[in-house]
């Protein structure tokens, strides 16, 4: 059984056409019909948590994991009212050392801040049945640094989340999707469960737990599209 992990980033209104990274910004329109799809097409929406039994093989059934990448306030104000609606759940992936803060690693790209959730946003988002996981400390290109520098980057991330939320942070996310056979032993050595990745394809029961790939959804992705993502064995490399 092959597995969709969907990759999103901010659900909210692009930004105007030419601005750099306008295709991770996906219109809450889109993200609702989105939804609404998978729902229609006899999915179920999961966390990674929520999916952690069908990766092992444990239990059966057509899925699709559903991950947010940094951690934007929007998710919470734009993504959580669909995904109840939808009963589905999903994994945010936060930067630690940002709670309140911005995609600060985007600044010297030209970008605009973005805000953040803060403490009680992110409060929010668990109470409602969604998982925290980590993106590291700072969004930090972990290829490269040193061995140690990336062993703080990852423990210390799931620690600081823990204590912040008081919940346990059991996934991983590689910033860029950047990653190697030697990051997976500190993912590992952290105590994470799985760690995603930016590169395309599906997963299945069995597959290497700190390599998954995920299926990246874009602004200008239509329904024929979506539904080719998700139905087909392979996703499409050039979308």
């Amino acid at each position: 059984m092959n597995i969709p992990i969907l990759m999103y980033h901010q659900i909210d209104v692009p930004p105007p056409r030419g601005s750099k990274l306008r295709g991770l910004v996906v219109h809450p329109r889109s993200f609702a019909w989105q939804m609404n799809m998978l729902r229609m097409l006899g999915y179920r929406g999961l966390s990674m948590r929520d999916l952690e039994p069908y990766l092992s093989g444990k239990v059966g059934g057509k899925v699709v994991g559903i991950t947010f990448d940094d951690g934007y306030q929007n998710n919470l104000l734009n993504a959580l009212p669909i995904l109840m609606k939808n009963g589905f759940t999903a994994t945010c992936y936060g930067v630690s050392s940002q709670l309140a803060g911005s995609n600060v690693w985007d600044h010297a790209m030209g970008i605009q801040p973005k805000p953040l959730m803060n403490k009680a946003e992110w409060l929010q988002w668990l109470q409602q049945g969604m998982e925290v996981g980590s993106h590291t400390r700072t969004h930090a290109d972990l290829n490269t640094l040193d061995v140690a520098t990336a062993t703080r980057e990852i423990a210390e991330s799931k620690t600081e989340l823990e204590i912040a939320l008081q919940c346990e942070v059991r996934h991983f996310c590689y910033p860029y999707g950047r990653m190697n056979t030697s990051l997976f032993r500190l993912v590992a050595q952290a105590g994470y469960k799985t760690a995603t990745t930016t590169h395309r394809g599906k997963v299945h029961a069995g597959y290497q737990p700190y390599s998954l790939n995920r299926i990246m959804i874009a602004r200008a992705c239509h329904p024929i599209l979506f539904a080719a993502k998700i139905l087909t064995r392979y996703e499409d490399r050039h979308a």
